[in-house]
């Protein structure tokens, strides 16, 4: 109930900014598990898409929204909680294995859940490789895989910035990728990497990005540490 009521009485306000343009939402099953697989620009982008989604989306998100100290922190959990987030450790491997457990088991009980492949946001705007987790979860469950690409929140909404600018954005729902379920000791990971790789295409040619080859984090973290050589450097 927090969840609509959150959407209904803030979407007025934030479509006054975003100005949202939505198409393929009829590629959103009316009932039945379903996952919404989006490119990641910006914050804004888990508004926009609850925003113009007919039904509730389920989130992660990053553990430490949900682990702060104090009123600010336990706020912080209530309102991500009561959003239809849960928690996420993104370091990966068995310490994300819980969530995508939970993603499952929302799945499975009918709910539609959101998730964004690439893991983290665009440093720079263009779409950079998927991760296989969505893709396991499609073949686990059998439930219509949505590929989705977000345009322009990026733009009102750069890196750092807490609160958006006025501009428009479109969330435009691709037609579903639909895969047989199978146990899990029957995926093999070529086939789950073939799905994402397929899922990314697909995102790709809706939002008109740049595809980079590349983990985003590990494109971040290579940024990273040449910006940390190139201040040894002038340090020296």
């Amino acid at each position: 109930m927090l969840y609509w009521f959150f959407v209904k009485s803030l979407s007025p306000i934030a479509r006054t900014r975003f100005n949202p343009t939505c198409v393929g939402v009829e590629n959103i099953p009316k009932e039945g598990g379903a996952i919404i697989a989006a490119n990641h620009l910006a914050v804004i982008d888990d508004a926009v898409i609850p925003m113009t989604s007919p039904r509730m989306v389920h989130f992660m998100g990053k553990a430490e929204y949900f682990e702060g100290k104090g009123i600010k922190g336990r706020f912080k959990k209530w309102w991500f909680t009561q959003a239809g987030v849960f928690p996420v450790d993104r370091a990966g491997g068995a310490k994300s294995q819980g969530a995508m457990d939970t993603a499952r088991e929302l799945i499975e009980q009918g709910h539609v859940f959101g998730i964004h492949p690439e893991g983290t946001r665009s440093p720079d705007g263009r779409l950079f490789r998927g991760h296989t987790g969505v893709a396991r979860l499609a073949y686990e469950t059998g439930v219509p895989l949505i590929p989705t690409a977000i345009i322009g929140t990026r733009d009102i909404q750069q890196p750092g910035t807490v609160i958006p600018s006025k501009g428009a954005v479109t969330v435009i729902y691709g037609e579903p990728i639909v895969v047989g379920k199978k146990p899990d000791d029957e995926i093999a990971h070529d086939e789950i990497r073939e799905l994402t790789d397929e899922m990314m295409r697909r995102i790709q040619k809706m939002s008109g990005q740049e595809y980079v080859d590349m983990y985003a984090q590990d494109y971040k973290k290579m940024l990273k540490e040449a910006e940390e050589k190139k201040t040894e450097n002038i340090e020296a």
